[in-house]
């Protein structure tokens, strides 16, 4: 009988032993949850995204730069005094906007009245040289005067003459018209007042001239810097490696930003002769038309330079690439509109809204391109 219960007790041991194991055999093993690399959207979320074929595009190979807008130095004039003076007046400010010949600043100058001085005195010489020389001239005949002393007047008055010349272009160099000229001789008197006029059409980009303030000839600062507008530089560091592609007289785009969306038309006229050691970029310069004259000296600018060969590439809009954490580039691609998978791909130049897919796509596959942004959230959000 002992037997027997001893049999069934075991047999129950068996049994439960038998389920426990069952029951474990039915579960599934245990795995490391991995995040998807492809999404399912509902009906709903599809709203949020568009779908478009991969076309081929032609991509210009090209190369951009960063620098800032810059006055054109070879048609800046800096507006000194011919002589010395003190400035009494001032007639423009930076910033304004002038024409050949506008007045800047006024001098009172000790050099203007030491020439009209010297010009009031040849005058003087010559009329009184031109008179003895008429009376010589009718002593002549009648034997009057001697041919030394009539030999004598005309050099006297040929003197005169030319020391009158003399004078009267020592003030042309004070910029004073034939009229004022012939004024200061008819009336006999100086006017210390110099008058600084504008020698070009531009605008005022630098001023130190202040009332007081006593001038050089030569001596820095220029009271006045005027620049002719109709052309600014685009000054840019270019890296070195890309020295060997770029010429003078290569046709760039000027984009500014503070006018988003407009390109401006310019040409390399300088290359620089060294490479900065720290950077290694070498400075390039371009010269760029600016009709309206809209540009400011300093404005950030960037600019492409075009080269010239053409390459066909797969293009997506810009929206369509989405940039990860690890600095890879990734499109998200469909074959029924419905499900998406992510894909890393290698991206190239960017023109015209469009990007180059360099590795990565196929013309005619389908990708999303808009909404990629979502669909990365949502593939975030599904692999938590």
């Amino acid at each position: 009988m002992k037997n027997l219960k001893l049999a069934a007790s075991m047999v129950g041991v068996i049994a439960l032993a038998g389920l426990v194991l069952m029951g474990h055999a039915g579960e599934p093993p245990h795995q490391e949850r991995t995040p998807k690399e492809g999404i399912d959207l509902t009906d709903m979320q599809l709203k949020s995204v568009k779908v478009a074929s991969v076309a081929e595009r032609t991509f210009v190979t090209d190369r951009e730069a960063v620098g800032n807008i810059a006055f054109n130095d070879e048609k800046t004039v800096q507006v000194y005094s011919p002589y010395q003076g003190k400035i009494i007046e001032v007639f423009a400010k930076a910033g304004d906007d002038v024409e050949k010949g506008t007045p800047l600043f006024a001098i009172n100058s000790p050099d203007l009245v030491a020439a009209e001085s010297a010009l009031i005195s040849a005058a003087g010489v010559r009329d009184l040289t031109s008179h003895a020389l008429e009376r010589a001239k009718q002593l002549l005949p009648v034997q009057g005067i001697s041919q030394k002393d009539y030999q004598q007047a005309v050099s006297d008055q040929q003197t005169a003459e030319g020391a009158f010349n003399a004078a009267r272009n020592a003030l042309r160099i004070f910029d004073l018209k034939d009229a004022e000229i012939n004024r200061i001789i008819e009336t006999r008197s100086a006017n210390p007042v110099y008058t600084v006029k504008s020698p070009i059409k531009g605008r005022v980009t630098a001023r130190s001239a202040a009332v007081g303030l006593v001038v050089q000839p030569g001596n820095p600062p220029a009271p006045f810097a005027v620049s002719d507008l109709s052309s600014m530089w685009m000054v840019a560091n270019v890296a070195e490696s890309d020295i060997p592609l770029i010429s003078p007289g290569q046709e760039v785009d000027v984009r500014v930003m503070a006018f988003p969306g407009r390109v401006f038309k310019g040409k390399i006229s300088n290359i620089g002769a060294a490479v900065d050691p720290n950077t290694h970029r070498v400075q390039v310069r371009s010269d760029v038309k600016d009709p309206n004259h809209e540009f400011k000296a300093g404005m950030f600018a960037t600019f492409s330079i075009h080269l010239g060969k053409e390459s066909k590439y797969p293009g997506v809009p810009l929206d369509s690439v989405t940039r990860e954490s690890d600095g890879t580039m990734s499109v998200w691609v469909t074959r029924d509109n419905h499900h998406f998978s992510k894909r890393t791909v290698k991206v190239g130049q960017q023109e015209g809204g469009w990007l180059q897919i360099t590795d990565g796509l196929r013309p005619g596959e389908l990708v999303a391109t808009e909404g990629a942004i979502f669909l990365s959230n949502t593939l975030t959000t599904e692999a938590r």
